[in-house]
């Protein structure tokens, strides 16, 4: 881990904070690693059961790449090959909730895309500015959106880079809540210890069995759901879960 990309642990929940706000979180290589080995060692890790991905400070969640940095690669092939946070985040088998405070611009954005959840502060804005630069976004940023706000919406975004407000955001669905920004890592942390609180594997296969539903036929996505509850109903976290109902008392789950 470095300076600028922080990793915390409580109570099943861990939060992730870009650690770099005089420069907007934006994302160097180094802070790209290092959310890659943050990510692997929270889904590997006993203690975590939800994670919260935020930035620094009060101005942004995360402005993308850090611009400079992109020269730097030898050739566009290495560029191509970069190791890509966003794809660690996605790539998660545990829960994630993107706590977006100010900026969520380009890779930002894509991070935010790339978690389970999203909720924003009151003074949040996303953007799609690439094309502003002369390219486009390439974490995700295009399939990520459609599902999230529909094609015209995507549309607009990544043909104008125009920015959209935290209420704009909730109304095209791209967040479920919007609260005050002192409240956000409260909430955000929140929701993490519910998830955290719930059968582990349960939780695990829900976010499994919601990628199916994008990427899968309806029926054989049906077929798939099927399989994966049958699979957690035969765990001991279910026959705890069952037994803890029938005594009515709260369930202890294991994640086994």
């Amino acid at each position: 881990m470095i300076d600028e990309v922080t990793l915390d642990v409580a109570d099943l929940v861990a939060v992730v904070t870009l650690n770099r706000p005089t420069k907007l979180n934006a994302v160097t290589p180094a802070m790209s690693a290092a959310l890659v080995e943050a990510v692997t060692w929270c889904d590997d890790s006993p203690d975590v059961r939800a994670i919260v991905v935020t930035g620094a400070g009060e101005r942004a969640f995360c402005a993308g790449s850090d611009i400079t940095e992109l020269d730097k690669y030898a050739t566009p092939w290495d560029f191509r090959n970069r190791t890509d946070y966003c794809d660690a985040i996605r790539a998660a088998r545990t829960p994630t909730i993107a706590a977006v405070n100010g900026y969520a611009l380009g890779g930002g954005l894509e991070t935010a895309l790339s978690c389970d959840i999203r909720i924003a502060s009151d003074t949040a804005s996303f953007g799609a500015p690439e094309i502003t630069l002369g390219w486009i976004g390439g974490g995700g940023m295009t399939p990520l959106l459609a599902q999230a706000i529909g094609p015209s919406n995507t549309a607009l975004m990544t043909m104008t880079g125009d920015r959209i407000d935290a209420q704009r955001a909730l109304q095209w669905h791209l967040v479920s809540e919007v609260v005050p920004g002192a409240d956000l890592l409260g909430r955000a942390r929140e929701i993490a210890a519910t998830i955290a609180s719930r059968a582990p594997i349960a939780a695990e296969t829900a976010k499994a069995n919601l990628r199916a539903a994008y990427s899968m036929p309806v029926e054989q996505a049906i077929a798939y759901e099927r399989d994966l509850q049958t699979i957690c109903f035969a765990t001991e976290d279910a026959a705890e879960g069952r037994a803890a109902f029938a005594a009515r008392r709260p369930a202890t789950f294991h994640r086994r």
